[in-house]
């Protein structure tokens, strides 16, 4: 009861904070929050990611031919892989193949069948009679991607995991650099990887090629040099079992599982690092009716993990967790303000508002836009500095990238809209299941 309280306090301060501002102040000022909040947020991830690569990441040894070995691991430990599947028929025999091709051999593969519809099962249990060192777990009916994870951790025989999607296909070296971080530092409790689109049919996939490289790349690197990640990449990444252990594992009442892993976690003061050299290759959405569902899901499971944690997280101990905390306020409230201004504009070309209520258009003026246009640029060169060792051909890509506030941030601002009151205001649903995504125009049709 006191959490559902504190929930609608604080959707309620998110939905009228922008209003209060703009009575308070001006509507220009309204206006420049929302133009200057995403170029401020841009600068401070160029400055984490840039201190990121001069750190680390320029140091580390690399050979465009790809013949530097992953790091030998000590005392070669058994690494468990685990890949839950709900319909994963089609591409479930690509993925085990790039999980069992890893140069580091001490490795088992788990698959959990999530009580799946189609032919994952059989095709899993075919897979497991050619490879013994593939098992395959069946659950009787779809009980979600949390409880299907667990049930795999339940049955590993390791205590390093590494989990991908069903969909996946892990580069030859990725396990070796997901898990090294975990043998080497005892209070890292999961590691996240590079996750690379595949998918590149359509202008939503170039777009998104462009977006994990520019934008959630330098953001991962940001999050890491101040020393809290918000989430971890679902699609793959490692855990410790004993951490995992002691926070009771995956929720299944969470509908974005990754995020709420990766808090519970954290405030249970394990680290998470980031390890751009552990590349996955992934299936991502191509029509805009696949992106909303999914944009929509990572927007409610970032509220859902706001709810589920805004009565707890003030406490001293966990002060480490309040630059995501106040990062994720702020985007909500920008959200807010963006639909704010866009009401104003409108109103405004039919009834005379009060003078501090007055948005004359939402276009940004000359030296905004200009500022705009150049930190755009600056981020897009700074990117493909650092991950053109990872993809060929990425400047190609991140052409198309120009086109990401057009598109993605009125998804993003739609999704919060219709996310953040539902979450914040209706009780918490008991179990989350998932169903099958859309894995690209190109891949569907095959």
């Amino acid at each position: 009861m006191r959490e559902r309280t504190i929930a609608i306090l604080v959707f309620l301060l998110v939905l009228f904070g922008p209003l209060g501002l703009t009575l308070a102040l001006t509507g220009k000022v309204l206006l420049n929050f929302v133009f200057f909040y995403p170029l401020l947020m841009s600068a401070l991830w160029m400055a984490g990611g840039l201190y990121f690569w001069l750190h680390w990441e320029r140091k580390w040894p690399w050979s465009n031919d790809g013949d530097i070995p992953a790091p030998e691991l000590p005392g070669n430990p058994l690494i468990s892989i685990l890949i839950p599947c709900f319909n994963e028929g089609q591409q479930v025999a690509e993925t085990v193949g790039a999980a069992l091709a890893q140069r580091y051999q001490n490795i088992e593969v788990v698959a959990i069948n999530d009580g799946s519809s189609d032919d994952t099962g059989v095709r899993l249990d075919e897979l497991a009679k050619q490879h013994p060192r593939l098992r395959v777990v069946h659950l009787a009916k779809n009980q979600g991607k949390a409880v299907a994870l667990r049930m795999g951790a339940l049955a590993a025989r390791s205590e390093y995991l590494v989990c991908i999607d069903g969909d996946a296909l892990l580069a030859e070296d990725a396990v070796a650099y997901l898990v090294a971080p975990l043998i080497k530092h005892m209070r890292v409790g999961a590691v996240t990887g590079n996750p690379r689109i595949r998918t590149r049919s359509t202008l939503i996939g170039r777009i998104q090629v462009g977006e994990f490289s520019s934008i959630i790349g330098l953001i991962k690197r940001t999050q890491r040099v101040y020393g809290r990640v918000f989430t971890i990449s679902g699609v793959v990444a490692a855990f410790r079992r004993s951490a995992l252990d002691r926070v009771d594992y995956w929720s299944p009442d969470m509908i974005t599982e990754d995020i709420d892993i990766s808090w519970k976690l954290q405030l249970d003061h394990w680290s998470i690092f980031y390890e751009p050299r552990a590349l996955c290759w992934i299936l991502m959405p191509e029509t805009l009716r696949g992106l909303w569902k999914q944009r929509l899901r990572w927007s409610r499971g970032g509220a859902e993990v706001l709810r589920k944690n805004i009565s707890t997280i003030w406490k001293w101990r966990f002060r480490y967790m309040w630059p995501l905390l106040i990062e994720f306020c702020l985007s909500a409230v920008w959200a807010f303000a963006f639909a704010l201004t866009i009401v104003l504009l409108a109103l405004g070309s039919f009834f005379e508002l009060h003078e501090n209520l007055q948005v004359q258009s939402i276009i940004p003026p000359g030296f905004t836009g200009l500022v705009l246009a150049c930190v755009c640029l600056m981020q897009f060169s700074l990117s493909l500095l650092i991950e053109r060792r990872y993809e060929e051909g990425l400047g190609r890509a991140l052409f198309w990238i120009i086109w990401y506030p057009l598109v993605f941030w009125i998804i993003t601002l739609l999704t919060t809209l219709a996310s953040f009151p539902k979450v914040m205001l209706r009780p918490r649903q008991e179990r989350a299941r998932w169903i099958s995504p859309d894995r690209g125009i190109a891949r569907n049709n095959s």
